[in-house]
């Protein structure tokens, strides 16, 4: 019986959490999921410089945002160096490292050397097969990785297919540099074999290392996982995705009001496919996804199918999961501080819920929907658009709010419905078409040219609301 999947998500904390890092933990959760097993998370904060608390909570938070859960605790790469180090020092007692005195000063000779004789910058070997009695005295030795020489060393990438690397090509490696810090080769080695993982799952910029990591696997005479190596994201323009394109951190999707299942489905897409399906469930990608689905060719991030996709998970939510989304969203928002008070009120966030059905059919981003939702909370007198001056300043459009006005003060029982029927009532009876009535309505109540339905603005506002707006502007 074949040992169960483990995948892990090993980010470096030098910054966010970015879109790739973000696609990478959803397919390594994704495969775990698919065959009932579970993905691990590693920090790999072994650049003590760069490597800051900050990154690390953002990390953990951007794939708690994301629903994308890990097994247990995340585990400190840079708290296992002491592991690590005993790795390298067992593959000396074996034969297959050695201890190497070459002095900065002479290796950066070297380079230079074989640069000017027209050869890729390689160690040469000069400490592989020297007596440690000719150790020069104070000189703190690295330990490197005794490599073979001859043959080549092959990748059954699931992704990639097969990939082949001469061995002449990967030199003796340091696996514990001359100060005692294990190299980022040896501890990802030494870290995913303790952790008992199956499948290493990363991006493609990651190929090369797999060849030299297998090295290391063989030496240590492990078992070397079964790998996947995931093109790179792209712009649309097929440029390296940068900042410009939507390289961004995770948190910053967040604020800029995308819903975590929309963005789940999306990175999903990227790059991996199932048929010609576009919109799918997290059970049904769950339920789907596979390594051998995932494309070589680099896939392409673009906004506005982002957007287009995250509209119709809007649309689709109902209106408790779209509020919880919402009020997870709100405090990471700009500029909504008004909005953030108004709902401090549990009366307003009732009144919140009973307009979302109508604010979410023109939104494609909860940014959108809490710029639509402002007519809720604004002071009045309202302040007017530009498309909604221009409303109130056409002909009769005063004179419209102000007969409006008392025919929607006359309505028995407030709703969508009733008031509905009354202004219609009110455009037959005056040969006016339903926009020429509602247009200014529209203006009077939101102080904006558009908004969602007029009649469910009515109906959210209440009668002594509406009724108030409607005289400010009938009576400018």
């Amino acid at each position: 019986m074949s040992s169960p999947v483990v995948t892990r998500f090993a980010p470096s904390p030098t910054g966010y959490l970015h879109i790739g890092g973000a696609r990478t933990a959803l397919f390594n959760w994704l495969y775990a999921r698919r065959f009932g097993g579970k993905m691990l998370l590693r920090i790999e904060d072994t650049d003590r410089e760069r490597s800051t608390d900050a990154a690390i909570s953002a990390i953990l938070d951007g794939l708690t945002w994301l629903g994308l859960d890990w097994e247990g605790e995340a585990i400190s790469q840079f708290a296992r160096a002491a592991r690590h180090r005993e790795a390298a020092e067992s593959l000396i007692e074996k034969g297959m490292a050695y201890r190497c005195y070459a002095t900065p000063e002479e290796l950066t000779a070297m380079r230079e050397e074989q640069r000017a004789n027209g050869l890729p910058p390689r160690y040469d070997g000069r400490w592989r097969d020297r007596d440690p009695s000719e150790a020069p005295a104070g000189v703190k030795p690295a330990i490197r990785l005794k490599a073979p020489v001859d043959g080549e060393t092959v990748i059954e990438d699931r992704v990639q297919g097969r990939v082949v690397f001469p061995n002449k090509d990967l030199d003796d490696l340091v696996l514990l540099r001359s100060d005692g810090t294990p190299t980022y080769m040896l501890a990802v080695v030494v870290d995913d074999h303790d952790m008992g993982v199956t499948h290493i799952v990363r991006g493609d910029d990651h190929l090369t290392n797999a060849a030299r990591q297998t090295l290391i696997y063989q030496a240590l005479g492990w078992d070397v996982p079964v790998m996947a190596h995931i093109p790179l994201i792209h712009g649309p323009d097929g440029a390296k995705l940068s900042k410009r394109h939507g390289a961004l951190g995770v948190e910053a999707y967040r604020a800029m009001g995308y819903l975590p299942a929309a963005m789940r489905n999306y990175l999903a897409r990227l790059g991996w496919s199932h048929g010609d399906d576009e919109i799918f469930s997290t059970d049904e990608m769950t339920g789907w996804f596979d390594l051998d689905a995932i494309g070589k060719s680099p896939s392409r991030f673009d906004f506005k199918k982002l957007e287009n996709l995250n509209g119709h998970y809007m649309r689709a939510a109902g209106t408790d999961e779209l509020l919880a989304d919402f009020t997870s969203f709100l405090p990471h928002a700009e500029n909504a501080e008004g909005l953030r008070t108004w709902l401090q009120d549990p009366a307003h966030v009732e009144m919140f819920r009973t307009a979302l059905p109508g604010l979410k059919e023109r939104a494609k981003t909860l940014v959108e929907l809490a710029d639509s939702a402002e007519y809720l909370w604004v002071q009045r007198p309202l302040a007017m658009d530009e498309k909604a001056e221009k409303l109130l300043e056409a002909d009769d459009a005063r004179k419209v709010l102000a007969d409006l006005h008392g025919r929607l003060s006359a309505v028995g029982t407030w709703s969508a419905e009733t008031t509905e029927e009354a202004v219609r009532a009110y455009a037959e009876e005056t040969g006016l078409k339903l926009g020429k009535a509602a247009q200014p309505l529209r203006a009077a109540l939101t102080g904006r040219g558009t908004s969602p339905g007029i009649f469910d603005v009515l109906a959210v506002l209440g009668r002594e609301e509406s009724l108030a707006r409607i005289a400010d502007q009938a009576a400018r």
